[in-house]
């Protein structure tokens, strides 16, 4: 499952139309019509503000406006880049602003799609990834280089507590415990022990994964 990495926005000029692309993060349809909302009230004299969201872990949840445009010529092919790019928890609003020459039904569909296909490669996107957790228990003498190695290495590290031993929560990749394992002791000469703890979902770039 894919989502931006943060909001932001995008313009680009089709025939001197301007077209602004706002995209944003979003948890449910609410934080999706709250964002259309303020965009709509900050560009209140626009041409248009047609907007598209995804919402939801598998994407399921839809939605597009053409707001006053030819049906079909803003709104879906918005949404279709969204689609087309795997995202979801993600709301695009593109705001035009008319420069007087008319684009065409073929124009506003490129031009209202390459608006939102700007924004997501100007922001960004991630990919959401449930991973597994280890905690690694270390005393004293091994924890900060394990620590400072294992923060150079693939690996991401949630937390780390400090007792009698130190706790690192490490996140795995998929099917990476053995292998880990095996480098944990070798990097310790055996004296850290790790266990699973669950899982996690963290964000990768999507050539991570």
């Amino acid at each position: 499952m894919r989502t931006i990495r943060r909001g932001g926005e995008c313009e680009t000029e089709v025939r001197r139309s301007r077209f602004v692309c706002a995209l944003a993060r979003v948890a449910d349809e609410d934080e999706a019509r709250a964002f259309i909302a303020e965009r709509r009230r900050l560009h209140w004299n626009a041409t248009h503000n047609c907007t598209a969201y995804v919402v939801g872990p598998d994407g399921r949840v839809r939605r597009s406006s053409d707001d006053g445009e030819p049906s079909g010529t803003a709104g879906v092919p918005m949404l279709e880049v969204l689609r087309h790019r795997g995202v979801t928890d993600t709301a695009a609003v593109v705001t035009r602003y008319f420069g007087g020459v008319k684009l065409g039904a073929g124009g506003l569909i490129r031009a209202y799609g390459g608006a939102v296909s700007a924004a997501l490669d100007a922001v960004g996107v991630v990919e959401r990834r449930t991973l597994p957790v280890v905690a690694v228990m270390a005393d004293y003498l091994h924890a900060g280089r394990l620590e400072n190695d294992l923060r150079a290495s693939r690996h991401r590290v949630l937390a780390v507590e400090y007792g009698s031993d130190v706790q690192l929560d490490v996140v795995l990749a998929e099917d990476d415990l053995p292998a880990f394992e095996a480098w944990l002791a070798e990097a310790t000469g055996g004296e850290a022990l790790c266990e699973a703890r669950g899982s996690t979902t963290v964000e990768v770039e999507p050539d991570q994964v």
